[in-house]
């Protein structure tokens, strides 16, 4: 009884390390990101979710979103820029995708799964992207950025952006469409690479 006790803390604090590597991995990739010309200049494209994404594949859901916590948590440490409202967004969003992608992964094991799981989870990472930004996040920045000033970030890529809604609309949700077919390629390209080394106990 004593053996199997000590074996299963063994492997929860297995576990625990490999998140906390993954989330410190996640954390260093969000500071190599790049703007896009195709969208406003404060959406950034990067690589910083794929970590928990396959964290989240290889561990569980719970883990994807532990990674995404321990993420945003050293973010708002090291560089508190936004007053923590970037952070809120990044873990909202991305924890959608993750939540999403790396429960229906776990329901069904295999290769369709794992695509039904990325095509599902880009789309609701759109849609709660755009509520989020909508209701929640945009109205945030505002304390720190004028609105006019933001939404003229999106006017000049995309002349169709004259408002908050129109911003959501062709800017936040194309932005994050885009960025869950770029997060579920490259996470199809590393998964296999990566997960015996994150189920090695």
């Amino acid at each position: 009884m004593e053996k199997a006790v000590t074996k299963k803390q063994a492997i929860s604090t297995s576990k625990m390390v490999k998140i906390s590597i993954l989330g410190v991995m996640s954390f260093i990739l969000m500071f190599m990101n790049l703007p896009l010309p195709i969208f406003p200049a404060f959406l950034k494209i990067d690589f910083a979710d794929i970590p928990s994404v396959i964290g989240g594949f290889a561990l569980g859901p719970v883990a994807g979103i532990m990674i995404q916590l321990i993420k945003n948590i050293l973010h708002f440490m090291f560089d508190n820029s936004t007053g923590g409202v970037g952070e809120i967004s990044n873990f909202i969003v991305g924890g959608s995708f993750v939540l999403v992608s790396s429960s229906i992964y776990h329901a069904m094991r295999s290769k369709k799964g794992a695509i039904i799981g990325s095509i599902a989870g880009t789309i609701v990472m759109a849609m709660v992207g755009a509520l989020s930004n909508y209701f929640l996040i945009i109205s945030f920045y505002s304390n720190i950025m004028p609105i006019d000033v933001i939404i003229n970030l999106g006017t000049v890529v995309n002349s169709a952006i004259h408002d908050k809604l129109t911003l959501v609309l062709y800017g936040v949700i194309p932005f994050n469409i885009f960025k869950g077919i770029v997060i579920s390629v490259v996470t199809a390209l590393l998964y296999k690479k990566v997960t015996p080394i994150l189920k090695k106990r």
